[in-house]
């Protein structure tokens, strides 16, 4: 199982991907075989293609993120961030948490965002 210390880096990373442009360090932090579902309750993104494409789409209209507050760690294989994305493209922002899920080798198998129609301000 992951350490807190390494899915929060991971999670750090990922934050750091978006700032940077750079979608491949994003994709590059998940397995092959892993699953986004942006936001819960909508169909899920699986597998390497899928997940590369989402990440350079949402990268190539300017979306960028920022910590609302401190990433968490958790006593399993899952760490939590809660922040705003900020998509100048679409005039919009979304108060978001994801919620990553690794496996044994330390990449994320599973994103978990959370946000609903409440949280998107125009």
């Amino acid at each position: 199982m992951p350490t807190q210390d390494h899915m929060k880096a991971a999670l750090q990373a990922y934050i750091d991907g978006f700032a940077a442009g750079d979608a491949a360090a994003v994709s590059a932090l998940f397995a092959d075989d892993a699953e986004i579902e942006d936001p819960v309750g909508h169909a899920p993104v699986q597998g390497r293609a899928a997940i590369d494409e989402f990440y350079k789409n949402a990268i190539d209209i300017g979306t960028k993120l920022l910590l609302d507050g401190p990433i968490r760690g958790s006593h399993g294989a899952r760490a939590a961030m809660a922040f705003t994305v900020d998509v100048p493209a679409m005039n919009m922002r979304i108060r978001a948490i994801d919620v990553m899920t690794f496996n044994d080798d330390g990449e994320i198998i599973k994103m978990e965002a959370f946000w609903g129609p409440d949280d998107i301000e125009s």
